[in-house]
């Protein structure tokens, strides 16, 4: 069974004439002829009573028709999707991930990149910082979500927002007796991400601007762990702002008035792939998502 023979048992059907569909269908009237013929044989029914006035559907052509009418619709759906592939980057994006999917709108980015560019593989992987942006130079990473300090030279940078990280301490900390006593502070023990994580990096600038060092660290890999040592009374750390507060007003952690740490979220990848036509695609479509809040870094 061919598609030319469906097309010419749909043309016949509906135009009740052999001569006319022929004309329609640009054929002699012998291949369309034998183009039916074969088409009924194929399907081992008799699809059209002849007559002197033209063609008319037997019982089993008017049941097959619909069927016939749906694969030729299928094909034409077919095409039409073809040609709007056609021209749209096609392959695979190995991306990073840092933080939490929430607050980078993996959902969001996810979800329109699959939509406006369908012939784009994106795979994901959960780095730290430090490796997403070695990740990026290396090329081990096409792209990675990033926060912290960037080089320009070396990355191009995509600014999404602002960050601003607090100093959390357990909730039994009596910040009325203690006071804002930073040797107090530095003096507990500090739950900390690896040293290729920029939350490690942050608090260390935050040591280093007092002219100290922690006295002892308690290594830690994610966020969500680090604030439950902290809410457990195992130590102090940094913790993003809208995670300090919503888990300070739940009396979960206290919140040291000391100091505020700002740093950026980025989109990150070599800078000798500014032009890679995957690369601004995922980019363009990382722009609908984060327009609404534009960052100047």
């Amino acid at each position: 069974m061919e598609l030319n023979q469906l097309r010419a048992f749909v043309e016949i059907a509906k135009v009740g004439q052999l001569t006319r569909a022929a004309d329609r269908l640009h054929l002699s009237q012998p291949a369309l002829s034998g183009q039916l013929k074969a088409l009924e044989e194929a399907l081992g029914i008799s699809l059209f009573e002849r007559s002197s006035t033209g063609m008319a559907l037997t019982a089993g052509g008017r049941s097959l028709l619909g069927e016939a009418e749906k694969i030729l619709a299928a094909i034409r759906e077919l095409k039409q999707a073809a040609q709007h592939l056609q021209g749209r980057p096609a392959g695979r994006l190995s991306l990073g991930t840092v933080l939490d999917p929430a607050t980078l709108r993996l959902g969001d980015f996810l979800a329109r990149a699959i939509e406006n560019y369908p012939l784009i593989d994106i795979e994901l992987h959960q780095v730290f910082s430090g490796a997403a942006l070695a990740g990026v130079r290396e090329g081990t990473l096409d792209a990675s979500f990033f926060f912290g300090t960037v080089d320009a030279r070396e990355v191009h940078a995509e600014p999404l927002r602002k960050l601003t990280y607090r100093v959390a301490v357990p909730p039994d900390w009596d910040l009325g007796k203690r006071g804002t006593d930073w040797n107090a502070v530095a003096a507990q023990p500090w739950i900390l991400a690896p040293e290729t994580s920029s939350h490690r990096e942050l608090a260390m600038d935050l040591f280093a601007a007092r002219g100290l060092s922690p006295v002892q660290v308690i290594e830690a890999d994610s966020e969500s762990v680090i604030l439950n040592l902290i809410e457990s009374g195992v130590g102090v750390s940094i913790a993003r702002e809208e995670l300090a507060l919503a888990s300070q007003q739940e009396g979960r952690i206290a919140i040291w008035p000391g100091a505020e740490l700002a740093t950026t979220l980025w989109f990150i990848q070599a800078a000798q792939r500014a032009e890679d036509p995957l690369l601004q695609a995922v980019r363009s479509v990382l722009r609908e998502v984060w327009r609404k809040e534009a960052v100047t870094a």
